[in-house]
């Protein structure tokens, strides 16, 4: 669960909390080290391409991070926290470690950036890459541990030199400026293993910077309001930077310069010297964004408590809770990165890791508009389902096109860990969206089911099992293994009393019936209700249980050997049968006493004796045996003849008859005068036994319980069943 205190300092506002870090972070190394080599390489009109694909797949992205943010009260965590709120702790727990990682390995590209203008500036320093690019973590690491507040502040004085420097260049590459030099660098001209979508990944890291902003969203005054209008500042600003540096780099500089020199921006400066000094300040700054972020994303996810081994970075320092334990491992992953590659090597990996990120943030928003959540309200309203929609097949897309190895292994690290969390069954005391998504899927299949005509070839077993509670678990488990995975299965219990007075008993029992279900691993509902008498609230249940086309289309209860309570038995199955239900009315001794999930050894005998319940009762027969407890159990297709003159006909009509039904049984004809004694004999030792019958008539209760309790003596577990819906096996 989400940690809050009440005294976690919320002190930055718009300017400074979300419009300067997302302007810093997007205005970084890739802009001054390797935006002259997209241009090179692409030429004008597709590097200005470049530039608008990145946007626009941020722009959307700002859009659905807009939306999130002013739907929810948002704490620390940034996208983590919107994601895992909507989308659920499986996709947030997923998208928290691998957007911290992203962020933490930012670090490095930052870092190693920096590096490479120091040892361009300074050309003695080129044989100590590393010790150089370990100090500059170093010194970024002591400026964040010391705290939020003094980092957020040098940001203006690092965001009025890196002004300053794009004025330097502005001037300096508008008096090289040639129509000529542009006319021949229009047009894309990509070097040996280049092209578009290489360029394209090598830029787009500059720009995932919008969500530098939103990561600080535990210390905003006010979330809602500076990360839409703050994020969406820094792309309008930003973009049209980057569109203007594209121009003036196309007119004022030869291909060959702008594909050779990492520091075409500082050759074409009229002040060389603020160039350097931007590149410095926009590297380092956006080193120290993305060191603030990170460690951010990792406490929040920490407190979640969503992966027990990282718990260790939940907990804050100092007054204003400064996480500093993650800060400490944000930078040893940092230098990790720093030791292992270099900055065209970390630039695709880490486009791949903000990419799922967007596109989960993207996904979230759609699910949110798309399911018409009531809870959805956002105030932002530049937004739909079909943007959020876009911005996530873009994203999808995008991955996929850059580098389809890395896509492919960054989708399936996502598998694995959603896989990991989902196994845990962890319990979030936040709402997701999947419970919105399942009731609008839901909704629209249910008005479609009962829109379309009913066919017999579409049957399936909706049964309503009378369990008492926990007190039959085997009719529980015998329902489960009858539907299948195939059916509905509803666990019924019936109160008996005044529903004034018992309310909360209902309550109560129907949260001890719905643990009972998860706990047996069952695929039911629960269903509890309040009733005078049993009989009363049988009738209740039968008639009012389900919605539409879902209402029970079978009663499962247990046979009764209560003599008392004989007249309101009989009484309750003549009911069930005249509003249209089926009948199943399980006989199992002993079966109580014994773990309900043992299926007995044996065979599954189903009597045939006509066309009224047979059906039914072959199909009841096949369902058992797609269940593992019961797979590979033979089923006998049996009928009683009087004679040996209609053993031939009969045996051939149960032949024809489960060849045109596909079902796999052995037929079977029994010669017997007395069929009661027959069936006895022959399935004495059956593992469960299906019979057919009738509910008995006005006067024929008393026959009915003789005749039914002597055929079930001998007999082991018996289902005896009664077809009340037009069941077709030849469909």
């Amino acid at each position: 669960m989400q940690e809050t205190r009440a005294d976690d300092p919320r002190r930055f506002g718009t300017l400074g909390g979300v419009f300067t870090p997302c302007t810093l972070t997007i205005l970084g190394v890739i802009m001054f080290l390797r935006f002259g080599q997209v241009v090179g390489n692409a030429g004008l009109w597709s590097a200005l391409l470049v530039v608008l694909l990145a946007k626009t797949i941020t722009t959307l992205t700002a859009f659905s991070l807009s939306s999130i943010a002013t739907n929810t009260r948002v704490e620390g965590g940034g996208a983590y926290f919107m994601i895992s709120r909507s989308l659920g702790v499986e996709f947030g727990g997923s998208i928290g470690l691998v957007f911290f990682l992203a962020q933490a390995v930012s670090v490095s590209m930052y870092i190693v950036g920096f590096t490479e203008a120091a040892i361009a500036s300074f050309p003695g320093l080129s044989g100590s890459a590393q010790t150089v690019a370990t100090a500059v973590n170093a010194a970024v690491f002591l400026c964040v541990y010391v705290g939020a507040g003094w980092t957020i502040r040098i940001q203006y004085g690092i965001l009025a030199i890196l002004l300053l420097s794009l004025v330097s260049f502005a001037v300096g590459s508008l008096g090289s400026f040639s129509p000529e030099l542009l006319a021949t660098n229009l047009q894309s001209r990509f070097a040996d293993g280049e092209s578009f979508l290489t360029m394209f990944a090598l830029f787009f890291p500059a720009a995932t910077g919008i969500m530098a902003g939103a990561n600080m969203s535990g210390e905003l005054k006010d979330p809602a309001r500076s990360i839409p209008r703050g994020t969406l500042w820094a792309i309008l600003f930003t973009g049209v930077i980057y569109g203007g540096m594209a121009l003036l780099l196309a007119g004022s500089a030869p291909r060959p310069e702008l594909l050779s020199s990492n520091l075409i921006v500082r050759d074409l400066s009229s002040v060389p010297l603020l160039i350097t000094a931007g590149i410095f300040a926009a590297t380092l700054s956006s080193a120290i964004a993305s060191m603030m972020g990170a460690p951010r994303i990792l406490r929040a996810l920490a407190r979640d408590r969503i992966f027990r081994r990282i718990s260790f970075f939940a907990s804050g320092s100092g007054p204003s809770r400064e996480p500093r334990r993650a800060i400490i491992a944000t930078y040893v992953i940092a230098q990790v990165g720093i030791l292992a590659g270099d900055l065209d090597a970390i630039a695709p990996i880490i486009t791949m890791f903000f990419m799922v990120t967007y596109g989960c943030l993207n996904l979230a928003t759609f699910y949110e508009s798309y399911t018409r959540n009531p809870s959805y309200r956002p105030s932002f309203r530049l937004t739909h389902w079909t943007v959020a929609l876009a911005g996530a097949l873009a994203c999808l897309a995008v991955m996929l096109l850059i580098e389809l190895t890395w896509a492919i292994l960054a989708i399936a690290l996502m598998a694995g860990l959603y896989r990991i969390i989902a196994r845990r069954r962890i319990y979030t005391a936040w709402g997701s969206v999947r419970s919105g998504t399942a009731f609008e899927r839901a909704r629209r299949e249910l008005l479609r089911l009962e829109r379309g005509s009913y066919h017999p070839k579409n049957w399936r077993p909706r049964i309503l099992a009378f369990t008492g509670g926990m007190a039959r678990p085997r009719q529980a488990v015998f329902g489960h293994w009858l539907c299948s995975g195939r059916g509905l299965l509803s666990l019924g219990q019936v109160i008996s009393g005044e529903v004034e007075g018992l309310v909360e008993r209902r309550r109560a029992q129907e949260e001890v019936l719905r643990k009972f279900i998860l706990d047996q691993g069952l695929q039911a509902f629960p269903a509890v209700v309040v009733s005078r008498d049993r009989a009363s609230g049988i009738e209740a249940l039968v008639q009012c249980h389900g919605i539409g086309t879902l209402r029970p289309n079978t009663v499962l209860a247990g046979w009764s050997t209560d003599p008392n309570g004989a007249a309101g038995f009989i009484e309750s199955l003549r009911t069930v049968a005249r509003m249209g239900q089926s009948l199943i009315l399980l006989h199992d001794p002993g079966g109580q006493e014994v773990n309900p999930w043992r299926a007995p050894r044996g065979r599954i005998d189903v009597w045939w004796r006509g066309k009224q319940n047979g059906p039914l009762m072959l199909l009841l027969a096949h369902l058992l045996v797609q269940n593992a407890a019961w797979s590979g159990r033979p089923i006998r297709l049996l009928r009683v003849v009087p004679s040996e003159e209609a053993v031939e006909d009969s045996k051939a009509h149960l032949t024809e008859l489960l060849r045109q039904a596909r079902i796999r049984a052995q037929p079977r004809v029994v010669v017997d005068e007395d069929s009661l004694a027959a069936i006895k004999r022959t399935s004495a030792n059956a593992a469960v036994t299906l019979l057919g019958f009738a509910p008995p008539g006005d006067g024929e209760a008393e026959e009915f319980l003789e005749r039914t309790t002597q055929l079930l003596e001998g007999l082991g577990t018996t289902l005896l069943v009664h077809s009340n819906e037009a069941v077709e096996l030849n469909v």
